[in-house]
């Protein structure tokens, strides 16, 4: 009993920093929604109208940014944040690989930040 009492914070731990992560891309992605994301369909060949409706989502923009700036903070913090190894009866839980954590979350932060620039930048860049 003493041991699942030990391990259950170290599981919601790699739970939560899993989830911020996870959080964090899927909030870059809804970002790309209505400005990167058609451009990038459109120039790999994938046509319909459905790509015309993604437009519809500019108006929520800032509510993606939102969540997505909380979910990269929060996963930032428990990636970088220091971790005490406290396992005294051997049955730690394998850590998250957190190298992997850190290329996901700079690539989603890099991703957030061109879908900010992206109207301002892709006038000059497509010449309009």
């Amino acid at each position: 009993m003493t041991s699942e009492a030990n391990t259950a914070p170290e599981q919601k731990g790699d739970l939560g920093t899993k989830a911020a992560t996870a959080g964090g891309i899927l909030g870059a992605l809804a970002m790309t929604s209505c400005c990167i994301l058609p451009l990038v369909l459109f120039s790999i060949g994938a046509t319909g109208a459905w790509i015309g409706q993604l437009g519809a989502l500019y108006q929520y923009k800032w509510l993606f940014f939102a969540f997505a700036g909380v979910s990269l903070a929060y996963g930032f913090w428990k990636v970088y944040r220091s971790v005490p190894q406290t396992c005294a009866d051997g049955s730690c839980e394998r850590p998250v690989n957190r190298r992997f954590m850190k290329g996901a979350l700079w690539t989603a932060t890099l991703v957030v930040a061109l879908s900010l620039a992206f109207p301002y930048i892709a006038p000059p860049l497509l010449g309009y």
